[in-house]
């Protein structure tokens, strides 16, 4: 048995709608429930009946209120709880319009879903959960899940949300479950709110309504068919390296490498590979510790904008401020067209005088930052510092 119980990512913004589905949702719950005087269970009232789903002849209000109705404690739960888990970040995402289109298309989609292949009554935010974990998969695909095991023994692991997603929601939940459940699941919902959320998201990034950040499914694609042009005309007889065919990219081949310098080169390419991963997955820790070890090998290598930009801030939370200095130097070497390079200078700044003690580049880069810094603030703390250094 697995269960996920945290992902890798936190919303930047109180995710309003989420809560107010949930609360709807565990609401609604407690109106619907009755005791049952025979059992001394928990049973439905009447007026249920009148807002599921039914197959055979449905009301158009049934394909939205059937999605707020539940068929017992565990089922109300498990749906909050991935709603809870996953909704939050796509509500932040979307905002709380677009994220609350997005909820009731899914209940919708996965309504008719189920009312083309079953007769029998249906009820339950699963198949919206499922639009909603869907679209999680387009938009967050490499952050990571963690996820709590027990079989013979308890403990965790972490997963990336492509592959966790992919397999344990929408293969084995709804492909390979419902050949071995005897319980009246309404499996093709699950599917069809999957399928709405995941074709959604997809036409939405790419039709640059939404922007996924460079880490989203469809960003993804994209990048794996650039890397298969690429690999179609380098076979055709292309050298990119020279930008000729033929008997000019064989002699370039001809240059070989020793053992040491192919192994440093594979170390490289491991470690920028395993950076890249990381700050995909919003592990920062983790690739700044790659970084150090790729700077160690080849002090030159150079790091996207925003890759080299998080990595300087990592390391300054970690109190390693000879390398974040070395990293913003980088940084203003390579990118000094970058908009807000006075925040930049500031950083530097900062760190030569507080904390690496060297007053001649501090002041340099305090002078800098000053010319430029519009932030009434930020401009004020320059110049304290810059007057203490000069006085």
């Amino acid at each position: 048995m697995i269960l996920p119980i945290r992902t890798s990512i936190r919303p930047e913004r109180t995710p309003y709608a989420n809560y107010v589905l949930i609360a709807v949702n565990v609401f609604v719950f407690f109106l619907e429930c009755q005791k049952d005087p025979q059992t001394g269970g928990l049973g439905l009232r009447p007026w249920v009946l009148q807002c599921m789903l039914t197959p055979v002849r449905p009301y158009l209000w049934q394909f939205v209120t059937y999605a707020f109705l539940h068929g017992g404690l565990a089922h109300v739960i498990g749906n909050m709880f991935f709603l809870y888990l996953f909704g939050n970040n796509v509500n932040d995402k979307l905002g709380n319009i677009g994220y609350l289109c997005l909820y009731f298309g899914g209940a919708v989609f996965a309504g008719v879903g189920h009312t083309l292949l079953h007769i029998s009554p249906a009820l339950g935010a699963s198949g919206a959960v499922a639009a909603i974990t869907g679209a999680y998969l387009v938009l967050f695909p490499q952050t990571l899940v963690t996820v709590l095991y027990w079989f013979f023994f308890i403990g965790t692991m972490e997963l990336s949300a492509l592959y966790f997603i992919a397999f344990k929601l929408i293969v084995w939940d709804n492909i390979v479950e419902p050949r071995f459940s005897p319980q009246s699941v309404a499996y093709d919902a699950h599917l069809a709110g999957y399928a709405f959320g995941i074709a959604s998201m997809l036409l939405l990034l790419a039709a640059g309504l939404i922007t996924g950040g460079g880490f989203d499914l469809w960003s993804m694609v994209k990048r794996w068919n650039q890397r298969r042009l690429y690999r179609d005309v380098v076979s055709s007889g292309y050298d990119p390296f020279t930008g000729q065919t033929g008997t000019k990219r064989i002699k370039v081949r001809e240059l070989k490498k020793t053992p040491a310098q192919e192994q440093q080169d594979e170390d490289i390419k491991q470690l920028r590979d395993e950076i890249s991963t990381r700050i995909s997955q919003r592990n920062l820790p983790a690739a700044a510790a790659a970084y150090l070890e790729l700077i160690e090998l080849d002090s030159q290598q150079l790091l996207p904008r925003q890759y080299l930009l998080d990595i300087a801030n990592q390391l300054v939370s970690e109190h390693k401020y000879a390398d974040a200095a070395q990293a913003y130097e980088k940084f203003l070497a390579h990118y000094g067209s970058y908009e807000h390079i006075e925040q930049v200078e500031l950083m530097l700044g900062i760190l030569y005088s507080r904390y690496l003690h060297q007053h001649e580049p501090a002041i340099k880069y305090l002078q800098a930052a000053a010319e430029k810094l519009i932030d009434a603030g930020q401009l004020k703390m320059c110049r304290d510092e810059l007057a203490k250094l000069q006085g």
